[in-house]
């Protein structure tokens, strides 16, 4: 099993689950996060940081965004590591209660 970063994280980028994994298995693109599914190792720590609640064990992924197990395995691949805690978007607290962001989902990785 591992965690996956869903869709509410998108155009906010909420850091807070960084600081906590101890394994360093975050990527950051340029307007969200993903979990690298080989390097997570299931413990759970970013859950409970996530202010936006958009971070699911692999079993209790909603449906609607069953998509995010891929694509977190698929862009952790391209992107750079975030091992410390940033500030947030600025578009994040407009975002926040934004449902249904997976056209604004971008893949081109953090331009750090």
């Amino acid at each position: 099993m591992t965690y996956v970063v869903a869709e509410p994280c998108v155009m906010c980028k909420f850091t807070d689950c960084v600081d906590v994994c101890p394994v360093d298995c975050f990527y950051e693109g340029e307007n969200t996060l993903v979990i690298n599914p080989d390097e997570c190792i299931d413990c759970g720590a970013c859950v409970p940081e996530c202010p936006v609640e958009a971070i699911f064990s692999e079993d209790d992924l909603p449906e609607k965004w069953a998509e995010y197990l891929e694509i977190n395995a698929k862009l952790s691949q391209n992107w750079p590591v975030i091992t410390s805690k940033q500030d947030p978007m600025d578009t994040a607290e407009e975002f926040r209660e934004v449902e249904e962001k997976r056209d604004k989902l971008s893949e081109n990785p953090a331009a750090r």
